[in-house]
């Protein structure tokens, strides 16, 4: 019941969302001077509208976003009524072109924004120097986690550690007296600055006793440690070839830094900043990664495990929406909305027609190609044919509809969990 409740939550902010898209683009274009006859939620039938001055306003019934109709947004436009010529959109200035066109893309900056902002007063924004990968964690200070029961050989299938079963060993650092929280200052004759040197030189050094130097709540102290061989992987590669290593039982302790931080009002500004760019940057490396992802996403709907790092649509979205429901986690609903929310506001500005920084970039190029002609004083070449520009326009078309297809199939029959059911 909470997770469908939750579903059907987060699928109604999108629509909401995506209706606030639409009305940044109409009330810019109305400010401007320019024509909005049509501004509607949804498409297909129309279920109610009414007018309110030169604009039809409307509820449509396939839920799935809206559309405003700005009259004359390409001088190809044949639908512009000849008393409406003087306020088709082409014929404004191209710095008001882009506001409009942009203005949709910056609704969803202010919603991500505005809900970061309340994110970080209530329940606490993710730490953006949190490590997100191993590589990460080996820089950090040398904060341990306990093991009371280590491998010596890595079994083939999950299992429980016991020692003395199946290669399990009691943990060295445990039975040597270390606990979760402990700072390791000095490993043998070695000081110990990250958790990157603590695990090369306990990997390095032989089976057997060595002294552990220790902080334990700012008191510090000598453990007596007996290293035992076990086989791993490289710590960066769980992939990577299998070698005899010494081993202590311990890793880094997630719990050392705070993976959320809670704000007052005043310092949540800056947070939310922070957080917007870190946000920025993650949505273009995850733009990047596109490409690379769809094999993952095809094998995902043909039978093979969930890549969690591939994309997902608003039905992907809209599930972890529904677990953050289930389960009572409202700032995992809430980073969704947010970091959703950015996506789509970078994803429209890429310049790609049919999105709006597609016009952007056309309406650009046209400026920037009269200034030209005009310095080398030949005519102006005038605008640009949108004709010819529809072969690739319905390529871009055909692979977003292959690629939203890709993924909302994925999302259905082998959705990303953050929960274990």
């Amino acid at each position: 019941m909470y997770y469908w409740l939750g579903f059907a939550a987060f699928a109604l902010a999108i629509l909401i969302s995506v209706s606030l898209h639409e009305l940044g683009h109409m009330i810019t274009a109305k400010r401007f001077g320019m024509k909005v006859t049509k501004y509607f939620v949804g498409f297909g039938p129309t279920i109610f509208s009414f007018h309110r001055g030169e604009t039809e306003y409307g509820l449509k019934l396939i839920p799935l976003g809206g559309f405003c109709k700005i009259v004359g947004m390409t001088p190809q436009d044949d639908d512009v009524a000849p008393e409406d010529q003087p306020r088709a959109m082409w014929r404004f200035p191209v710095w008001k072109r882009t506001v409009v066109m942009s203005a949709g893309s910056i609704t969803h900056f202010l919603l991500a924004a505005v809900a970061a902002w309340f994110v970080a007063i209530s329940l606490g924004l993710p730490n953006t120097a949190y490590p997100q990968t191993i590589d990460d964690q080996l820089k950090e200070k040398p904060v341990i986690t306990i093991s009371e029961c280590t491998w010596i050989n890595i079994p083939a299938t999950q299992q429980d550690c016991v020692p003395g079963q199946n290669g399990g060993v009691a943990g060295p650092a445990y039975a040597a007296g270390l606990r979760d929280g402990d700072v390791i200052t000095q490993v043998g004759d070695r000081p110990i600055g990250t958790y990157g040197q603590l695990t090369e030189i306990v990997r390095t050094l032989p089976a057997g006793t060595v002294p552990f130097r220790y902080e334990r709540a700012g008191v510090p102290g000598t453990a007596e440690v007996n290293l035992v061989a076990a086989q791993r992987t490289p710590i960066t590669d769980e992939d990577g070839p299998t070698t005899t290593v010494s081993v202590a039982g311990i890793g880094w302790d997630v719990r050392s830094i705070p993976s959320q931080i809670k704000y007052n009002a005043a310092e949540a500004f800056p947070a939310t900043a922070d957080y917007g760019w870190f946000l920025f940057k993650n949505t273009f490396e995850a733009l990047k990664r596109i490409p690379d992802k769809i094999p993952a996403l095809w094998n995902s709907i043909t039978g093979s495990e969930r890549d969690p790092d591939t994309p997902i649509s608003v039905i992907g979205a809209s599930r972890l929406g529904g677990e953050a429901f289930q389960y009572g986690v409202p700032e995992l609903f809430l980073n969704v909305f947010i970091s959703l929310n950015v996506f789509i506001g970078i994803f429209n500005l890429l310049p790609l027609l049919p999105l709006d920084g597609g016009h952007i970039a056309i309406a650009w190029y046209e400026r920037v190609r009269s200034w030209l002609y005009a310095r080398l004083r030949r005519p102006d070449p005038g605008r640009v044919d949108y004709y010819k520009l529809m072969p690739v326009t319905y390529a871009v078309i055909l692979i977003g509809g292959v690629f939203t297809l890709l993924t909302a199939t994925a999302d259905i029959v082998n959705p990303i969990t953050i929960f274990n059911r």
